[in-house]
C-alpha cells in the first residue's frame, strides 16, 4: 500500500496537527467485537479446526467482518460523543475523528493513551478485552488531562503467533510483511495471489484471525458489540463461487466484505477451494475457468491443478 509511504502521509502521521492544527487532544477508543467462540489456541488444534472446515468445505471470514462494517457503524457513534462533549463545555468544539481512515498511527496512540500494548504480531492488546477490537480517534480542539501511557509489554517470551501465521508474515522484530499476509492478500491485494502463498491461505476467504486465535491474551475476550455480528457467516465454498453480481452486492451491503469486491471475493473462494483437495469441488471449478473476470478465471485454474496435484500425491502414497 504505497499510498502510506508518500511524504504527505509521513508527515501527517508524525503530527496529527498537520491534519488539524488547533489539535490539542487525541480521545482514542477500543469497540470490543466478538472473537471465534470455542476456539483452542494452539496451533495444532487450529491446523485441525481448519482441516474440519476445509474437508466441510466450508470458509472461514476474519471476525471483525462478521457483521456490520465498522466504517459505517463508528463515525456516527463518535458524532454522538463530540456533541456529549459539547455539551459538557458548553460551546462548539472542532473536531476532527478517524477510524483507520487517515494518516493517524492508531496503535502507537492506543497505547500512549493506556489502552494497551502493542503484541508481537503488531496487534494492540487489552489486558481485559485481548486484541479483539477496534480503534477510532477524535482529534479535539480541547485541552484534555492525559492518561497514563500503557508501558509494560506482557507477551514475554510468548511466541504462539510467529510460531502459528501461516505464511510467516510476523518478524522477530514486532514488524510484519503486510505482502505475505493473509488479511492483506485477501482484502487489500487486487492482483493475482503470488503462486507461492496460495497453499498456506487455506480456507480463509476474508482476512484472518489466526494470530489472535492463538494469543493466550484472548482467553480474556468478553462478548463483542452485537452491531458486528457474533458468529462466522459460514460459507459454503461451492455455493459462494456461484453468486452473481447482484447477489453479491445484495450479502454484502453494509458488510467489510465489500472491500474485496466480487472478484477479489471470488478469487479467494477458489484458491480455498483448490486448498480442500476434493475432486467433487472440479466441476463448480470448471465453470469458474469462464467466469468474466480474467482474475477469477486464474485462480481456479490453479485451484484445479492443485486439486489434481495433490490427488496424484495421494495416490503415490497409497
Amino acid at each position: 500500500m504505497s499510498y502510506l509511504a508518500t511524504e504527505r502521509s509521513r508527515t501527517r502521521r508524525s503530527d496529527p496537527r498537520q491534519i488539524m492544527p488547533e489539535c490539542k487532544s487525541i480521545l482514542v477508543l477500543a469497540t470490543p467485537y466478538s472473537s471465534p467462540l470455542h476456539i483452542p489456541i494452539s496451533a495444532r488444534q487450529i491446523d485441525e479446526a481448519n482441516e474440519k472446515l476445509s474437508a466441510e468445505m466450508e470458509g472461514q471470514t476474519a471476525s471483525y467482518a462478521w457483521g456490520a462494517d465498522y466504517h459505517d457503524v463508528l463515525p456516527a457513534r463518535m458524532k454522538e460523543l463530540v456533541q456529549f462533549i459539547e455539551a459538557q463545555v458548553g460551546y462548539p468544539v472542532k473536531n476532527r475523528w478517524y477510524t483507520d481512515t487517515g494518516p493517524l498511527l492508531e496503535r502507537d496512540l492506543a497505547q500512549r493513551a493506556g489502552i494497551g500494548w502493542i503484541g508481537k504480531n503488531t496487534c494492540l492488546i487489552n489486558p481485559k478485552h485481548g486484541s479483539y477490537v477496534l480503534l477510532s480517534e477524535i482529534l479535539l480542539d480541547l485541552a484534555l488531562e492525559p492518561d497514563p501511557s500503557f508501558v509494560t509489554d506482557h507477551c514475554g517470551t510468548c511466541r504462539r503467533c510467529i510460531e502459528a501465521c501461516p505464511t510467516d508474515c510476523i518478524l522477530p522484530d514486532r514488524t510484519l510483511d503486510a505482502t505475505r499476509c493473509i488479511s492483506y492478500l485477501t482484502i487489500e491485494l487486487k492482483d493475482d495471489i503470488p503462486t507461492e502463498l496460495r497453499d498456506k491461505i487455506g480456507n480463509w476467504v476474508f482476512g484472518c484471525d489466526v494470530c489472535q486465535m492463538v494469543c493466550p491474551w484472548n482467553r480474556f475476550a468478553g462478548e463483542g458489540d452485537a452491531a458486528f455480528g457474533e458468529e462466522d457467516p459460514v460459507h459454503s465454498l461451492s455455493e459462494e463461487l456461484s453468486i452473481t453480481p447482484q447477489e453479491f452486492n445484495e450479502r454484502f451491503r453494509g458488510s467489510p466484505v465489500k472491500r474485496a469486491k466480487r472478484r477479489g471475493y471470488l478469487r479467494n473462494v477458489s484458491v480455498a477451494l483448490g486448498n480442500t483437495a476434493d475432486r467433487h469441488e472440479l466441476p463448480v471449478l470448471q465453470r469458474a475457468v469462464h467466469e468474466e473476470e480474467p482474475i477469477v478465471q486464474e485462480h481456479a485454474r490453479w485451484a484445479i491443478e492443485e486439486i489434481k496435484k495433490r490427488e496424484l500425491e495421494q495416490t503415490k502414497d497409497a
